[in-house]
């Protein structure tokens, strides 16, 4: 059962929290800038309002996991650290004299009162919705740009996951005592992994009640998610493989295997939108939804910055038929072509035919493709075969036995000649300088927030761990620009 009233914080201690938790403490600043009662609102119909105990309030639940997403920490540390974190306790809420909650409410918490809304447009929403009402979003542009994110498994066994988790464990315990590295227990020298988790299971035992270190927070972050792992993971850890996760490519010789974000961000570096697709999803298809996205929230997007994937034909007659401005480059096989020795064939203005490297000029012409569906029409022009066959020049030009002989020119359609020009001009230029901006969100998603792999599996786990991280660093830059 929920209470239909908030209920204030009554305590004789309330009084620690004005000399421990200074005016500049980030969390008081949230606190005092956010009306958190939006998720109140939200989450009240996935409770039963007059049966049942007491549930704990869903603003203090959702504001740990504001917490997890701001510090980077298990539910275990998180949970731990408000015991005795002051600035924490203010910020959830709390008397000072207040128990905590048990880790356990936050995973029943996300797949139970979490589940079924949507969560990432939700809160992107009220930071942009923040931020206009500040008078701090000023720019009718958004930079787009997607980033990936490693799946939870990253396609290792459940062997190698073990492995790895319990080598971290190790080193982190090293660095404090080495001396303990003799009365560990042996490693685990086979490729069983029920060999494995009894490994990890002594290995945890033995840093918990024998090493003395346990408590020392360098140590405890690993030994936890070890733990975690060994004693509520096994069943997935079976499963090896996140059922969502796909084969992305950020190069041409460099793959991942997760998730991508594709987000959409003003000048002022605030998020205005974002999709999360699974990592082969092409990036220049998630315009349009960015686009409206980030007009829903309540901008009024007259420019768009991107790279090379945005500039696809139907992107550039979406942004013109809404009077919009691309500010993206055309991939260099448009503006440039894909031949290597494209002079080599000389246009002849005056026939209107092209003349090959020996000097003999196309004997027809024909166009292939239709005006404005699909790919882009070719001019494809007849050589006569016959001379080819006697060409002195025809090694690597004439395939022996072949019947035709033809050269192929793409016409560029007029968005494509259009667009051309359009990134020719200065205004182009000084708006691809501010593209810069996005890849250092990305950074700090990644880096700050442990946006960089997925903490749990399924499109539904990374859209709610991509929702919390784009909240917190919306709102640290909101108050950045407030300031």
């Amino acid at each position: 059962m929920i209470q239909q009233q908030q209920s204030l914080v009554l305590s004789p201690y309330a009084a620690l929290y004005d000399i421990v938790v200074p005016k500049d403490n980030m969390l008081r600043q949230i606190n005092e800038l956010v009306d958190f009662t939006f998720i109140f609102e939200e989450l009240q119909t996935k409770y039963c309002l007059d049966n049942g105990r007491n549930a704990i309030d869903p603003i203090r639940m959702f504001k740990y996991l504001l917490l997890k997403a701001i510090f980077e920490l298990s539910d275990v540390d998180i949970v731990e650290r408000s015991k005795y974190d002051l600035s924490f306790k203010y910020f959830l809420g709390m008397a000072p004299e207040d128990p905590v909650i048990d880790p356990s409410s936050l995973t029943k918490f996300r797949k139970l009162r979490l589940k079924d809304i949507n969560l990432l447009d939700m809160l992107i929403g009220k930071t942009v919705d923040l931020a206009i009402e500040l008078k701090i979003l000023k720019s009718n542009s958004i930079i787009v740009d997607a980033m990936h994110t490693k799946a939870r498994y990253n396609q290792k066994s459940p062997l190698e996951i073990l492995q790895d988790r319990a080598r971290k464990l190790r080193k982190s315990v090293y660095t404090m005592d080495e001396s303990l590295k003799a009365k560990m227990p042996a490693k685990n020298t086979s490729d069983v992994l029920e060999d494995e988790i009894e490994y990890c299971q002594k290995l945890v035992t033995f840093i918990e009640l024998e090493s003395g270190i346990a408590q020392v927070p360098k140590v405890l972050n690993p030994l936890h998610l070890l733990k975690e792992t060994v004693e509520d993971d096994i069943e997935q850890l079976r499963l090896t493989a996140d059922p969502d996760a796909r084969v992305g490519h950020k190069s041409a010789d460099s793959a991942f295997f997760g998730y991508k974000t594709h987000l959409a961000m003003t000048e002022e570096r605030i998020i205005t939108a974002a999709v999360i697709t699974t990592g082969e999803k092409n990036d220049g298809k998630q315009l349009q939804t960015l686009i409206e996205k980030s007009n829903a929230a309540g901008m009024q997007v007259k420019t768009v910055i991107g790279d090379t994937a945005y500039s696809e034909k139907d992107n550039i007659l979406y942004t013109t038929n809404n009077e919009i401005e691309l500010v993206a480059k055309l991939n260099p096989l448009i503006t440039q072509g894909s031949r290597k020795k494209e002079e080599e064939f000389l246009f002849n203005k005056d026939a209107g035919m092209y003349v090959c490297p020996a000097g003999h000029m196309a004997t027809r012409k024909a166009r292939q493709g239709k005006k404005g569906v699909g790919k882009n029409q070719q001019d494809t022009y007849y050589f006569d075969v016959e001379i080819c066959k006697s060409c002195p020049l025809k090694e690597g030009c004439y395939k022996e036995g072949a019947k035709s002989k033809t050269y192929s020119v793409t016409i560029k359609s007029d968005e494509h000649a259009e667009q051309m020009a359009f990134q020719e001009t200065e205004y182009f230029k000084a708006k691809s300088k501010e593209r810069y901006k996005i890849e250092a969100k990305n950074s700090e998603l990644k880096h700050r927030h442990g946006y960089d792999v997925a903490t749990s599996s399924g499109l539904i786990g990374i859209e709610m761990q991509g929702a919390m991280a784009i909240f917190a660093v919306n709102l640290k830059r909101i108050l950045k620009l407030v300031d």
